[in-house]
């Protein structure tokens, strides 16, 4: 496969082949090791001024800068780091008010930690399929499924691409429900040209785990407008704390004291982590670039093949392609478990997006869940494949994977 010829087009670098191409890899530069070496001879190890400066610099991202004295203007973007995208998605759930007896809906075809954290509150979980052309949650059965109890709706950006926000945030207004994103795979997707994260949704959650498209190992952000949910979100952040140790610690008066205001939890990200956040955020639209050039790459070699390609974003947004996921035709005459075995004997490694929850036995036996209920989850699942998508790869790389489609395709 040759890099596409369109003129003035970026094209993939020539990199080294490695033995076995893994499904994922983190790029780490020399700045974000500096910083984190910088973090380590500060003394300021856990929650302090890295953290801080992370929080500031991805509100200044989303286009939300913070006052030179670090306050959020009014209406501004309330930026909370906290060590993963599960504890931003249970802080943002619980600072909207969620407990036991409400429901929230959210999509089947997501990875388990959405709908765990509606658990960890004692409210129920109303799983609905997905849009088969888009893979996101499907509108129409969300709307299906509201119900007295219905407090709110958490739509997941699915690989990367943004769900129907327009439309849910219509149907969460006509009903009076809250809407917290999981974005764990959108930074840095756009949703009718606004960035995701900006949106008029009560919270949006992004991840930083290792595999994402910016890692501080293991990390995420709460984001919000609502001053309300944000000082309920710090709070909750550090064990109901009414101060962090950051502001207790680096007062020039005495300030040992605190109050507990509620039970919280053990939240907050660390500064090492926020280290490599700082400097991985620098490269996101970068990162962004890659791995559009990557996908470009791949659809460009698999338009003849008995391939479902990713869908693509509307017209003038942007993918932030965190997973490639092709789906086999129907008329592919392979399996798919047998597909994923003869790539992996060709040394490329490969993954399933996801195993839906109505299949898992807790989701399948608590709500009495079936195969027949979700059927576009479960046809996409029956066909899926996620291939190898990440910022250092090169031409050969993308090149020894279309190779070994191909051939377990015609094999």
């Amino acid at each position: 496969m040759n890099a596409p010829e369109t003129p003035g087009k970026p094209v993939l670098p020539e990199l080294p082949v490695l033995p076995f191409l893994p499904f994922a890899l983190p790029e780490i530069g020399d700045e974000e090791i500096a910083e984190v070496v910088d973090a380590l001879k500060s003394g300021w190890v856990t929650t302090g001024p890295k953290t801080r400066r992370f929080e500031a610099d991805f509100a200044a991202f989303l286009g939300s800068p913070l006052h030179a004295d670090g306050s959020v203007p009014e209406g501004g973007l309330h930026c909370i780091a906290v060590n993963s995208a599960t504890a931003g998605l249970h802080l943002a759930l619980e600072a909207v008010g969620v407990g036991p007896g409400d429901e929230v809906i959210t999509t089947t075809h997501t990875f388990t930690a959405t709908a765990e954290v509606v658990r960890y509150l004692g409210a129920d979980v109303k799983l609905v399929d997905i849009d088969p052309a888009t893979m996101n949650i499907d509108v129409a059965a969300v709307e299906a499924a509201i119900t007295p109890r219905t407090r709110a709706i958490m739509p997941v950006h699915y690989a990367g691409l943004a769900a129907d926000m327009a439309a849910l945030l219509a149907l969460a207004q006509r009903h009076g429900l809250k809407v917290v994103e999981d974005a764990a795979h959108a930074l840095p997707t756009t949703c009718g040209g606004a960035m995701v994260g900006t949106l008029a949704s009560d919270a949006t959650v992004f991840s930083f785990y290792a595999n994402k498209t910016i890692t501080t190992g293991e990390g995420g952000m709460l984001v919000t407008r609502d001053v309300e949910l944000a000082r309920r979100a710090k709070v909750m952040r550090l064990h109901g704390m009414s101060r962090d140790a950051f502001d207790r610690f680096t007062a020039t008066v005495p300030s040992w004291a605190y109050e507990i205001v509620a039970p919280g939890y053990k939240y907050n990200l660390t500064d090492i982590a926020s280290a490599l956040g700082i400097h991985q955020l620098k490269r996101i639209e970068g990162f962004q670039r890659q791995r559009q050039l990557l996908a470009d790459a791949y659809d460009d070699a698999f338009r003849s093949l008995p391939i479902v390609l990713p869908p693509r974003s509307a017209t003038g947004d942007m993918h932030a392609w965190h997973l490639y996921v092709i789906r086999l035709a129907d008329n592919a005459h392979i399996e798919r478990n047998r597909f994923i075995e003869l790539l992996y004997a060709a040394g490329i490694g490969c993954s399933v997006h996801y195993i839906p929850l109505h299949l898992h036995p807790y989701w399948r036996d608590r709500y009495r869940l079936s195969a027949a209920q979700f059927p576009h989850s479960q046809h996409a699942f029956d066909r899926m494949v996620s291939l190898p998508l990440y910022t250092r790869m090169g031409l050969p790389d993308v090149q020894r994977v279309v190779a070994a489609v191909r051939a377990a395709l015609q094999g």
